[in-house]
């Protein structure tokens, strides 16, 4: 018997690390998609050795149940992270740049954005990216590295696109910088011939690459086997939405509570309310509304699915709609993240 074992990859790296004893280096591990959440959160079930050859020929192993042989064939499925993370792994240059979406082209200049269709035009997906693409996009950085005036033109390529490799950026600035000095004409001296400046970066970027071919050199993750990065990335929730939308909704909420002096009504409906039947285990009322400023995801998890039926009388209805439309958007994804089901 031969089974599928499609594996969520995790990773993350500790760029908060300010230890001299530890350098900064990336944790990734995988863990079986096939096993149902409640046992995924359990630590024995977290995979910990490196699986690049099971991937390739299979794994044979004992099936203690059936009592026979079975192979054991492991794949990508996904990878998760946060969005800093996610963003690097797709070569993308993450959510403050022009293009600030890693799936697809939305995006563009910040006056266009500002603009009436600029803005309208955020809200809907733009043309998907391809691994493909992005190489090409990659590649036609490192060809703006060997012109005259690289420092803009490689800005440029970045802005335009939103691609940025951190896998070969200290490549690539090396080569901007070597660039700027050899066309530096000194005082008296004539200025160096383009084929001599593009003969020496050609070289320095063959002894930079250390033997192996741009494509190789750059992120491996963007030619992985069975994994389009820029899709199979999915959007992590505690930043993106509960630490995003439904946080500043609440920020919002509680100014215009505390402001006609109805926090202490908020509180009392909260105590109230009927938790049967929902999936939100942090609604501890005198906390939530003693420390509002400083709650974390698992709260707002809990407040995303009953926020308008404590507020409908509270505050104005503008904000008791765009309650009721994030409720209907995100409800049904923050109950999900909380349940071990």
């Amino acid at each position: 018997m031969v089974y599928a074992v499609p594996l969520i990859i995790f990773m993350d790296d500790v760029s908060g690390n300010v230890s001299k004893q530890w350098n900064k280096h990336h944790a990734i591990y995988m863990s079986n998609a096939n096993l149902p959440r409640e046992m995924l959160e359990k630590e024995f079930f977290v995979m910990k050795d490196s699986l690049h050859k099971a991937a390739e020929s299979g794994i044979v192993m004992w099936d203690c149940r059936d009592e026979e042989e079975v192979m054991l064939i492991p794949s990508g499925l996904f990878l998760a992270g946060d969005n800093p993370m996610q963003a690097e792994e797709c070569s993308h240059a993450g959510l403050n740049c022009n293009y600030f979406c890693r799936t697809c082209d939305v995006g563009g200049t910040k006056e266009y954005k500002a603009s009436e269709e600029g803005y309208n035009s955020i809200f809907k997906s733009g043309n998907l990216r391809t691994p493909e693409k992005t190489t090409e996009d990659i590649q036609h950085q490192f060809e703006a590295a060997m012109k005259s005036g690289a420092t803009t033109k490689v800005q440029s390529a970045v802005s335009s696109t939103g691609i940025r490799d951190s896998t070969l950026a200290s490549i690539l600035e090396s080569l901007v910088e070597l660039g700027k000095k050899l066309r530096k004409r000194g005082a008296g001296l004539p200025a160096t011939a383009k084929s001599e400046v593009t003969a020496m970066l050609e070289k320095e970027f063959e002894e930079l690459l250390q033997g192996a071919t741009l494509n190789d050199a750059m992120n491996l993750l963007l030619g992985m086997n069975g994994i389009n990065m820029h899709l199979d990335t999915p959007t992590e929730i505690l930043h993106t939405i509960l630490l995003g939308v439904v946080k500043y909704f609440w920020g919002q909420s509680v100014f215009l509570l505390e402001k006609a002096k109805f926090l202490h009504i908020f509180q009392s409906c909260l105590e109230s309310v009927d938790k049967d039947g929902l999936n939100a285990p942090s609604l501890n009322a005198d906390y939530i509304c003693h420390y509002k400023g400083s709650l974390i995801g698992k709260h707002f998890k809990s407040l995303a699915q009953v926020m308008p039926f404590l507020v409908y009388d509270l505050v104005p209805q503008t904000v008791v709609n765009g309650c009721l439309h994030n409720q209907a958007i995100f409800s049904p994804v923050t109950s999900m993240s909380q349940s071990p089901q």
